[in-house]
């Protein structure tokens, strides 16, 4: 069991910055792969950002590739997304995720192969 909090949203002006914390706590986040999804109002929850356990590999959606990073300190047990150049479209409550991964390379895009989820943080992008 993996227990994960989320931080750092708020209100952003278009064109700025945001850094998303995600704090896990129960067993060892090294062998979780981690992902960000986000929801908008009335739409689905959509893949945004992956990082296998390793931090060697990472994924994106494409709408932020170039603009956001996620990043991982284990010692920390953290996760973070790291958003610049915000948008409107960018309004969403994000989530974080974790799946227990058997293999460092292993990067989770679908929201199905995740068992462990935050209770969301809440990014709202304004003109």
């Amino acid at each position: 069991q993996v227990q994960l909090v989320e931080s750092g949203g708020g209100l952003v002006q278009a064109a700025g910055s945001l850094k998303l914390s995600c704090e896990a706590s129960g067993r060892p986040s090294y062998n979780y792969a981690m992902g960000w999804f986000r929801q908008a109002p009335g739409e689905e929850r959509e893949f945004v950002a992956a990082i296998s356990r390793s931090s060697g590999d990472t994924s994106y959606t494409d709408s932020v590739k170039g603009r956001f990073t996620i990043s991982r300190d284990d010692d920390k047990r953290m996760v973070y997304l790291e958003m610049n150049d915000l948008n409107n479209e960018d309004t969403a409550v994000y989530y974080c995720a974790a799946t227990r991964s058997l293999s460092n390379g292993y990067v989770a895009i679908r929201s199905s192969d995740y068992g462990y989820w935050g209770q969301g943080t809440q990014v709202t992008v304004s003109d």
